[in-house]
């Protein structure tokens, strides 16, 4: 095992040394000769850090004043209306004022989500394969309710469920074009769909 070499003494410990060191007597037989224990080279003391005073501060001055909205999905009307022209310009004006007339409707009122996604699925899939070109499929707008709990529900599920279902496969091969209805034909609440050729 390396042996260490001895440290030294630093100032106050050396002059607490000799203090001590004075007034010892020294033992029988032992001449009082002086002890000098060998000093190291000093190591430079090290610089205390700087300390900064703390300024005055209030809890959330740094925060920005105004916080982020929450990034909303765009209404039913403002997507389904985004939605790329995929018919004849001609017919979907006249779709769109009610002068075409659906040749056949399915209502979804009082349905549950995955009852009515069955029936628009099987609706969809019979009108095509008798070769109706426009359907009526009516949603309703949904009822609105005073239920303020932490997560927002929208009003008017199927409203909103509808266009996405009849945009996803198996109908959006059937499907040409989604469009809101008509007055006449139930307005916000229902769609119509204009389905491709057989």
């Amino acid at each position: 095992m390396k042996r260490r070499s001895p440290r030294g003494l630093n100032p106050d410990e050396k002059d607490l040394w000799d203090r001590v060191a004075k007034t010892a007597n020294p033992l029988e037989g032992r001449a009082s000769k002086p002890v000098l224990l060998a000093n190291k080279p000093k190591k430079p003391a090290r610089k205390a850090p700087e300390t900064k005073a703390i300024e005055p501060f209030e809890v959330g001055s740094a925060a920005q004043s105004r916080l982020p909205g929450h990034k909303l999905a765009p209404s039913v009307r403002s997507a389904v209306g985004a939605a790329p022209l995929q018919m004849d310009r001609k017919a979907f004006g006249r779709m769109k004022r009610g002068k075409t007339k659906p040749e056949a409707r399915i209502d979804l009122h009082g349905m549950r989500l995955d009852e009515a996604h069955g029936a628009l699925n099987a609706f969809i899939h019979s009108s095509h394969a008798r070769g109706r070109r426009l359907v009526l499929v009516i949603t309703g707008k949904g009822r609105i309710t005073n239920d303020d709990g932490p997560i927002p529900v929208r009003a008017g599920v199927l409203r909103h469920q509808v266009p996405d279902w009849l945009s996803r496969p198996p109908l959006s091969a059937l499907v040409l074009q989604v469009s809101e209805a008509h007055q006449r034909h139930g307005g916000g609440g229902a769609y119509y769909v204009y389905l491709r050729r057989s």
